[in-house]
């Protein structure tokens, strides 16, 4: 009773041949749910092309992580820097009028230049003059001055106390300003 599908070792003892069985799934290491199955050898290039996509995404996640955490770098180190020189303006303006007195001599006119200095190495700047066109953006109007018949525009007619900005743009402190109406021109 040979069974002619039966391999010639087996066919020689009589003993049934072993079943093996072949399972292509992957078990989940915390339970015996497959994580998935393969049933055919197209599904490894998807896999691979899965992977692959999976990396890419991931690559460029952590890229713009870093272009995240360095642009955000630079936003704290100019705010630090901001801070700082908002800190310095009371003294900058003391030492100008110390200037515009006559005062600033000695050892302070030292101090007094090194001051300014550091601001400037920083980027602060004041601005406004007698004379500048008002903008509402970076002037505070406290009072109107007479009118000046040579303008054609509001203008600021005295700097009550300086502005202050950095060179980036970012206003740390408004001019406060007295503003000359345009007039008219004297009639003949």
């Amino acid at each position: 009773m040979t069974d002619p599908e039966t391999p010639e070792e087996h066919r020689s003892t009589g003993t049934p041949e072993p079943i093996v069985i072949n399972d292509k799934r992957r078990i989940n290491p915390d339970g015996d749910v497959p994580l998935e199955v393969v049933t055919d050898d197209e599904a490894v290039p998807d896999r691979e092309a899965e992977l692959l996509a999976d990396l890419q995404r991931v690559t460029a996640e952590y890229a713009n992580y870093r272009k995240r955490v360095d642009r955000d770098r630079v936003t704290v180190i100019e705010m630090a820097v901001s801070g700082v020189l908002e800190g310095l303006l009371p003294l900058l303006d003391n030492v100008d009028l110390a200037r515009q007195h006559g005062d600033l001599e000695g050892p302070f006119k030292g101090v007094g230049e090194g001051l300014e200095q550091l601001a400037e190495r920083h980027g602060l700047e004041r601005f406004t003059e007698v004379g500048d066109a008002f903008d509402p953006g970076i002037h505070d109007a406290l009072m109107q001055a007479p009118e000046n018949p040579e303008a054609s525009v509001q203008t600021v007619a005295q700097v009550l106390q300086p502005g202050w900005r950095i060179k980036n743009g970012r206003v740390l402190r408004h001019a406060s300003v007295a503003v000359a109406e345009p007039g008219r021109a004297p009639e003949e």
